[in-house]
Formats: structure tokens, sequence, C-alpha cells
């Protein structure tokens, strides 16, 4: 077992995108494409099929339920459930091979350290950014769009 815990959006979320068409919290429409891009999707963290699969865009604060200040901003979810990444299945391989950066955040939403991968070599960088007692959590974005793609918390976090 890793010593942290990957954080995926929660399923409600995904099914509530799902079924309402409504962006969690505000309220903004959705919008469902075949896919253009590689994603992933935010629930399963799995890479989308790139002229396959449906992709649902919707607007997501990664800071709700851990922050009083919002950063929301776009991800994408597969159109048909999927199931969500387990925490403890470690870094998600399809997730190597993408230019990730790894924002270390206190709690307050204070960062703390930003770090950007480009090899897939991510257990060492996540051992140094959790291992520093001022970062509470990291937030994982793609480095090229800038976008949230999962959390990431040390083991035994509640």
């Amino acid at each position: 077992m890793p010593p942290f815990r990957v954080i995926a959006i929660p399923s409600e979320v995904a099914d509530a995108v799902r079924s309402t068409h409504r962006s969690p919290g505000y309220g903004h429409p959705t919008y469902t494409e075949v896919a253009t891009g590689h994603g992933p999707c935010r629930q399963c963290l799995r890479t989308f099929a790139v002229g396959h699969e449906r992709r649902v865009l919707f607007t997501y604060d990664p800071f709700t339920g851990t922050e009083s200040l919002p950063l929301p901003g776009p991800v994408f979810i597969h159109e048909a459930p999927c199931e969500r990444y387990a925490e403890d299945g470690g870094f998600p391989v399809d997730m190597r091979s993408h230019p990730l950066t790894f924002n270390a955040y206190a709690r307050g939403r204070q960062l703390r350290a930003q770090e950007y991968v480009t090899d897939g070599r991510v257990e060492l960088m996540i051992e140094r950014l959790l291992g520093r007692s001022d970062v509470d959590y990291i937030h994982v974005r793609d480095t090229r769009a800038g976008c949230f793609d999962f959390s990431i918390e040390r083991a035994g976090n509640d």
C-alpha cells in the first residue's frame, strides 16, 4: 500500500453532473462531446480514447469541502458511468505519460511548493512534498492545460 492516497472527484459529484447536466455549486450547463483529447476522466483517472469515448465538460472546484476560498476550473468525466479510482491504488498509470504540475498546499489554501514532472517518476516527488511539515495535500494539474486532475494526501488522513 502506498504512503499516500489518490483522491479523484467523488462519485456523487460525477453522478449528479451526469444526471442534471449542471456543474456542482455553480449551475453552469455541461458540455458533452466525443473526446478530442486524452483527459483524464476525473473520476476513474483513465485517459480518454480520442475519437471514441464521449466526455462531459463542467466547472469544478477542487477545494470544495477542504477550503473556503474557491478555485474553479474546467474538468472532464466519462459520459457513461465509470468506477472511481481507488484511493489506495497508487499513482494512476495513465497519468505517468502526462507532464504534470504538483501544487503542494497547507491548510488555508496556502501554496507551499510547485514542482513539475515530465518523466513519470512521481513517487519521489510525492514523498518529498508530503514529507514537508508545512504541506497538507497536493493538487495534481495538467502542466499544458493547467486544469485540475486529482488530489494526493498522506495515507491515513481522513
